[in-house]
């Protein structure tokens, strides 16, 4: 049997003959991408990603074009987390152009207020991103929803959002 029939049967053994073979080729690709520290993080994250996503595989296609397209989905993951923990640290020297205390707590309130008058859902999915610092895939798995519909909740929820303030 072919190490794609393998896989897809749930063979364990075909898992680490998966990671032998594409493993090097998952951590150039990844590493083309993201940091070097993150590397090893995204190549975890793909093998998980295939493990777990192997039912969904079909066995008469590729294996190595399927498994690089999840490593190009958790590298741009991996980038835009990074991403979004740079903008939330800002170091004490720059708390020059910081609003004061006052205005922040207004710009809190006019928040809260404009969230209270989403719907649930949106509400859900957009307090998860921004205030749990979840990413869309984890949101979709944690709520057990697609990710589409994760996507156009937080769009729409953000969108009415910006209306209303």
């Amino acid at each position: 049997m072919r190490l794609e029939q393998r896989l897809a049967a749930g063979d364990e053994a075909a898992l680490a003959e998966c990671y032998t073979v594409l493993g090097p080729l998952v951590r150039r690709q990844a590493g083309r991408v993201v940091p070097a520290h993150a590397v090893d993080d995204v190549v975890q994250l793909v093998f998980l990603e295939v493990w777990r996503s192997r039912r969904r595989f079909d066995p008469s296609r590729a294996l190595e074009p399927w498994v690089l397209a999840i490593a190009r989905k958790r590298a741009i993951d991996q980038l835009r987390a990074e991403a979004r923990h740079s903008r939330r640290s800002v170091p004490l020297e720059d708390t020059a152009g910081v609003p004061d205390a006052t205005s922040a707590v207004d710009a809190a309130c006019d928040i809260r207020e404009a969230l209270a008058g989403l719907p649930a859902p949106q509400r859900q999915a957009i307090v998860l991103a921004h205030f749990g610092q979840l990413t869309q895939k984890e949101i979709a798995d944690r709520l057990a929803i697609p990710l589409g519909t994760v996507k156009a909740r937080t769009t729409r929820g953000l969108r009415r959002m910006r209306d209303l303030m």
